[in-house]
């Protein structure tokens, strides 16, 4: 394998390396997170209340709206509304990770990663402050949670491991093409739409649109949501959810893989 920087060795070892400054990038995700919200009284945890009171709302009217059982309704929409900000967060900021640490590229010399492990956890941190807005909706409207329940554990890991492998890849072509940053906008904004987070197959049965539900399957955010929210809300599991992940998964780091070979060398010259 060619030892010159446009080799799958170098991409990997930018990877590995990145991995290591772990103390770097654990430190710097966490201090964006007071950063942005320093000399607040509530801290972080104005996230929370932020999220919370938009996903009971929707939960709230949309189950109104579709006539339907608001204990049953409102945890399925305020999980899906927590999910999707991780997933979202994950990909629109994705898209500028590189851009938005310039200074930090030309001047620090570290591996590309390290900015995207930070992005990715600084996610995390996120969400762990939103699901606390589900334990409190859990207490209120307790839900039959099983065993299966900890099938989200290995789910939110294929989540952040996708959202390396998102951040890398579109941080890489948005840096290249400017454009690329607010067409994902657009996109994901259209898939939350596609996605049955404010919506379910419940809802359309009695609109004679049920078949056409199905169309969510063609969204893959939809099956990265699912295998998250359905074991935390006592559901049954369905294995082509995970089946379909999984190759994501594999087909997404390929193809950030060549990316990283064949560009990662350019993005400082990009940025």
């Amino acid at each position: 394998m060619s030892t010159n920087s446009r080799s799958f060795r170098r991409a990997l070892e930018d990877l590995r390396d990145g991995f290591k400054h772990r103390e770097l990038w654990l430190h710097l995700g966490w201090q964006d997170i007071k950063q942005r919200y320093r000399r607040s009284v509530l801290g972080p945890f104005w996230i929370t209340i932020a999220t919370g009171v938009s996903a009971v709302a929707m939960g709230l009217l949309y189950g109104t709206l579709f006539d339907m059982d608001i204990a049953e309704f409102l945890p399925y929409v305020t999980l899906g509304f927590i999910i999707w900000n991780l997933i979202s967060g994950s990909i629109l900021e994705g898209a500028d990770v590189f851009m938005s640490n310039e200074g930090l590229i030309k001047q620090l010399p570290t591996p590309l990663s390290v900015h995207v492990y930070r992005l990715v956890w600084r996610q995390l941190i996120l969400f762990a402050h939103n699901i606390v807005i589900y334990v409190v909706i859990f207490a209120i409207f307790p839900q039959p949670i099983s065993w299966t329940a900890i099938a989200a554990i290995p789910a939110l890991f294929l989540i952040a491991i996708n959202a390396i492998w998102v951040s890398l890849l579109f941080g890489i072509l948005s840096t290249r093409y400017r454009d690329i940053a607010p067409l994902l906008g657009s996109i994901v904004q259209l898939l939350f739409f596609m996605t049955p987070i404010i919506w379910t197959e419940k809802t359309l049965q009695g609109t004679g649109n049920a078949e056409r539900a199905k169309i969510a399957e063609l969204n893959p955010l939809y099956h990265f949501l699912d295998i998250v929210r359905a074991p935390l809300l006592g559901q049954d599991q369905q294995l082509y959810h995970w089946v379909i992940v999984l190759a994501v998964t594999v087909v997404g780091w390929a193809v950030a893989l060549l990316a990283m070979r064949n560009y990662r060398s350019r993005v400082s010259y990009w940025v």
